[in-house]
């Protein structure tokens, strides 16, 4: 499991046939559908499609990448690719970014320096590491069948410990990367710092526990939210976790499908209130190139059909069902929450956050808030 430094380098060609798809792109007719009520309106998508074709810079965008530090390594015969950034401080906190779906790792993009290099001498440090999850990205070709998030969570132990050669380490994780954060905290606790999560889930937790939650009466809006968010995240569980190959033929053939059912979700995931790259036009048609130059569509979702085909358990035994420090940093406009209450009774809850601002992507949407949590979570715990 030797890692080799790694250069994303999209050939031109390859640039060149995106912009000829998407001039090429057949337009379904789209009659009374102004506010989006039967999806993506066609009026927004030629636009956004339009300014991906002839307007957006994907060099640009490469070359920001490039700026970091990228590796790639073969764990159990799935390649992993990420991204490693060390602080010149000898006392940094190893730290691991899990993204989820419709992510890709460049979400965490705005938290990287500030973590390794933080302005003054006072505030703690960071080694961060951020990974693409098998199928996502740049970690393709994915051929290995089952890997879900218990799988994922066991090559990122592997990753910060055997390749990496950190025998302590922090985690943090949104959305798929909540699960695998919770998961890792779960089964590895003697080897975590602590683990924190965007989005509120545990191992061993029906789902159907969240319906029937009892929040405090000054958690009712979180109630609120969940019943406003439910419509928003039901076709893409439906569809991805029972047969996603039959959607991928689609989405792997035309990139403004593709990009129709990625920008989708952000847009109705994230924070209206904010002008963020979660929601701007450059930041949309990064997610969606990733997406497209490595044909990663299909194995991105197959992590929905092998975490829903079961249910999602919890090997080891404990007082808690995570007994590694555990903190939760929530944006109001997350979609699925979680009473204070419950964190207590299944975690060793030390930081409970709800922010100010930020949805589903709040590494993105909110890096400098993201930022301030997990150096006084993570930095109060080594």
């Amino acid at each position: 499991m030797r890692p080799e430094p790694f250069r994303i380098a999209i050939p031109d060609a390859d640039v060149h046939r995106l912009r000829t798809r998407l001039g090429e792109t057949t337009w379904p007719g789209d009659f009374n559908n102004e506010t989006g009520r039967y999806g993506v309106s066609e009026t927004w998508l030629r636009k956004a499609i339009s300014y991906w074709r002839d307007e957006y810079d994907w060099r640009k965008a490469e070359a920001a990448m490039n700026r970091f530090p990228h590796f790639r390594v073969v764990i159990d015969d799935v390649p992993v690719h990420y991204i490693h950034v060390k602080s010149k401080r000898a006392n940094a906190v190893p730290l691991i970014l899990s993204h989820g779906w419709p992510w890709t790792f460049w979400d965490w993009k705005d938290v990287i320096a500030p973590l390794a290099d933080p302005e003054n001498d006072a505030l703690p440090a960071f080694d961060v590491v951020v990974p693409s999850l098998p199928g996502f990205g740049f970690s393709t070709p994915l051929r290995t069948p089952g890997v879900d998030v218990r799988e994922v969570a066991r090559r990122w132990h592997i990753l910060m410990r055997d390749v990496l050669g950190y025998p302590r380490f922090a985690a943090a994780g949104g959305d798929w990367g909540s699960l695998i954060t919770a998961q890792i905290g779960h089964e590895f606790p003697a080897d975590l710092i602590g683990v924190n999560m965007t989005l509120p889930m545990i191992p061993g937790l029906d789902l159907t526990r969240f319906a029937g939650a009892t929040f405090a009466p000054e958690e009712q809006w979180m109630s609120d939210r969940m019943a406003e968010a439910h419509p928003t995240i039901t076709s893409h569980i439906a569809v991805q976790g029972t047969d996603p190959q039959t959607l991928a033929y689609g989405l792997a053939d035309s990139p403004a499908g593709l990009a129709a059912w990625l920008w989708e979700r952000r847009l109705a995931w994230s924070d209206p209130r904010l002008d963020s790259p979660a929601r701007g036009l450059d930041g949309l048609c990064t997610l969606a190139s990733i997406y497209w130059f490595t044909n990663s569509i299909a194995s991105s979702m197959r992590i929905y059909f092998e975490f829903f085909k079961g249910p999602w358990l919890a090997p080891r035994q404990g007082t808690k069902t995570i007994d590694t420090p555990t903190g939760f940093t929530i944006g109001p406009k997350e979609l699925l929450m979680m009473p204070r209450k419950m964190a207590e009774e299944l975690t060793n809850l030390k930081r409970w956050t709800i922010l100010p601002r930020g949805g589903h992507f709040v590494p993105a949407e909110v890096p400098d808030l993201v930022v301030e949590e997990y150096r006084a979570f993570f930095g109060g715990l080594s």
